[in-house]
């Protein structure tokens, strides 16, 4: 199978890789040093592939930031005198950015097959949040049960998301000025060891077998004390109940 290059880009596992070796080579050229070069390849790629998994937890960020926004759509288009139904389509179009997708789908089933139950069983498979099975199970008991109860259940899942994501914001803004500092912590080592490699002494004195082991070390270490900075600074998920 042949991949050109922008193709290759744009797959993130690719992408990690080229970046690592680009980011390699500019050390080679600058240090001749294929010793040198190789640590600084292994922590780009390394890099990259942490920023990506940062991408993915932001946007579950996002998605549990936007729930009490779909609640307050939910609740204006049912006052309004709209159907549950009509209301859960209305965010295909009306409903926070990231969820509009999903919402379109929604609409497009409700449409062929009339599956109401299966359309909001889809939607809890694909957000797979708890704050989102919150609302898809209080809205799956109202139309089963067809109490009038909904409006009053939503407006307290509401009030319930909305202070879980200010208290985790405020938790997250706390930690950050730790975990950059953290991060500079840790580039600051290799920074300095890219500025002295262009000088012949330093090439020379990690171009044999014990530099070399120093270098290995070193990447380990850095990567441990990542790994475990991250673990430690990682908020935990509140685990799903009606999944």
């Amino acid at each position: 199978m042949n991949y050109s290059w922008k193709s290759l880009f744009k797959h993130s596992h690719y992408r990690t890789i080229l970046i690592g070796l680009f980011a390699g080579l500019i050390v080679f050229i600058l240090t001749r040093s294929l010793i040198l070069s190789s640590p600084f390849a292994l922590l780009t790629s390394g890099s990259h592939f942490a920023i990506s998994r940062g991408k993915k937890n932001k946007f579950a960020t996002q998605l549990s930031n936007a729930w009490p926004e779909v609640i307050d759509h939910l609740i204006s288009g049912i006052s309004s005198g709209l159907s549950l139904a009509e209301s859960l389509t209305g965010l295909a179009n009306r409903g926070p950015e990231i969820v509009r997708p999903a919402f379109r789908e929604f609409h497009f089933q409700l449409q062929n097959d009339g599956d109401f139950s299966g359309g909001i069983q889809k939607l809890k498979a694909y957000f797979s949040d708890q704050n989102s099975d919150q609302i898809f199970e209080a809205i799956l008991l109202s139309k089963s049960l067809g109490g009038n109860e909904l409006m009053s259940i939503l407006r307290t899942v509401g009030d319930f998301i909305r202070q879980d994501v200010a208290l985790r914001k405020e938790i997250e803004i706390k930690h950050g000025w730790v975990k950059n500092s953290a991060h500079l912590s840790a580039a600051a080592p290799w920074l300095l060891l890219l500025l002295l490699s262009t000088q012949p002494g330093t090439v020379n004195s990690y171009s044999t077998p014990t530099g070399a082991l120093i270098l290995a070390a070193g990447v380990g270490m850095t990567a441990l004390a990542y790994i475990w900075m991250n673990y430690l600074g990682r908020l935990p998920r509140v685990p799903r109940v009606f999944s």
